[in-house]
């Protein structure tokens, strides 16, 4: 089979195909032939060596995958050869074959596209979990979602206003028509100084910023507020590792005073998907919610442009220069 391997860390040509062994499904797994895999930005991290997660390279990264099983493993009869299906794969997703444990895996509706399914297990369950589980946002409220044009953010906006909420969301003006098409109800320009002025304070906010956002989001909550610290894109400058750029994101991250948490009475929760997924030990519980938001047209997901696997190294660089409104995909 054909993937895409991190060569070494480096700027998108790192991202080569080669050729490498079929995976064989083991005890209580599928296998799947994967006809689109989802690219996020955690996997540019891992490309330029800033994700301590990501195992060193040669590696193939990739977190979630729509496409057909075609092999079942021992006590895997909960679905069936030619099943279509999407999963969350711990890394490795980057491939025309993957294997997947059968309770990472949900069928893909018919009505919903291959490319569509692969960008829904990373960015709904990062947004559902954000928003209800740490969140735990209540009808009325008011949200700010850092991004809004992004995979996550446009899951979490969604959500967000399916569960009654107030938007409010951070994009380039270019994008402001869209996110405002998806929901938002008030788009703001973080690319001119000083947006936040002056803005209404917020019950919950969604920040994959990283830096000096933190700082910002945190001063935006009124009391009860909630922050939920997801990603931290501000340590990403250029197409290579910038340890200058990442020291200075690091410097200029908040330290929190447990004391004047107490006093303002905030919350900042810290949300990583894989620690969740390794001490779960399996996706099955959110899943099944994400499920029921597609079931009740919830969850529409936005392709922002689908790329091949020859593609692979542009496909980075489209996501990486925040060109995107929705998910990018890959393509075998």
């Amino acid at each position: 089979m054909k993937s895409i391997v991190i060569t070494e860390h480096g700027a998108p040509e790192v991202l080569q195909v080669q050729e490498r062994i079929d995976p064989r499904p083991g005890s209580g797994e599928v296998a799947i032939d994967v006809a689109a895999a989802g690219v996020n930005f955690a996997d540019v991290m891992a490309r330029v060596g800033l994700y301590p997660d990501a195992p060193k390279p040669p590696v193939v990264v990739g977190y979630e995958v729509a496409g057909i099983v075609s092999e079942l493993g021992e006590g895997a009869q909960r679905f069936e050869v030619g099943d279509r299906v999407m999963a969350g794969t711990r890394f490795g997703g980057y491939s025309e074959r993957v294997r997947a444990k059968v309770d990472d895996v949900v069928r893909l509706p018919e009505q919903m596209s291959f490319e569509e399914g692969a960008a829904v297990p990373v960015n709904y369950l990062t947004a559902y979990l954000g928003l209800m589980r740490f969140g735990a946002l209540r009808a009325g409220e008011r949200v700010l979602i850092h991004a809004a044009a992004g995979g996550v953010g446009i899951a979490a906006t969604q959500i967000a206003k399916h569960h009654g909420a107030e938007v409010l969301g951070t994009a380039s003006p270019q994008k402001h028509d869209a996110i405002r098409a998806i929901g938002v109800d008030h788009a703001l320009d973080y690319t001119k100084p000083g947006w936040d002025k002056g803005l209404p304070k917020v019950d919950l906010v969604m920040d994959a910023v990283g830096g000096r956002s933190f700082r910002r989001s945190y001063e935006l909550l009124r009391p009860g507020g909630r922050l939920v610290c997801f990603g931290a894109s501000a340590v990403m400058s250029g197409e290579r590792r910038n340890l200058v750029a990442a020291a200075r994101a690091a410097v200029t991250m908040p330290r929190f005073n447990l004391i004047k948490q107490m006093s303002q009475s905030k919350s900042v929760i810290g949300l990583n998907m894989l620690t969740l997924w390794d001490e779960m030990g399996s996706l099955a519980p959110y899943l099944h919610a994400v499920e029921e938001l597609i079931a009740d047209g919830t969850i529409k997901p936005v392709v922002a442009k689908a790329f091949t696997f020859a593609q692979a190294p542009e496909a980075h660089r489209y996501l990486s220069e925040r060109r995107n409104v929705g998910k990018v995909v890959l393509t075998p």
